[in-house]
């Protein structure tokens, strides 16, 4: 798995029709089509901050994205 940026994952969500969300009374983030009751959409700066805030980075392999801790 390769680290890629938040614009060339938003680029990628576009695609596959997901957006970012976080986990209703958490701070999880995640990708979502929209239809979890258990996610909240939210917008792209408010996940690039909590990415940063949580030290978090986007990783993809194959179009495959997974969210995991900053190599």
């Amino acid at each position: 798995m390769e680290q890629i940026s938040v614009s060339k994952a938003k680029e990628i969500a576009k695609k596959k029709g997901l957006k970012p969300g976080r986990v209703k009374g958490t701070d999880g983030i995640q990708f979502t089509k929209g239809s979890n009751d258990r996610l909240d959409i939210i917008q792209w700066d408010d996940f690039e901050k909590t990415l940063n805030a949580r030290g978090l980075a986007i990783f993809e392999s194959g179009g495959w994205m997974k969210i995991m801790k900053k190599a």
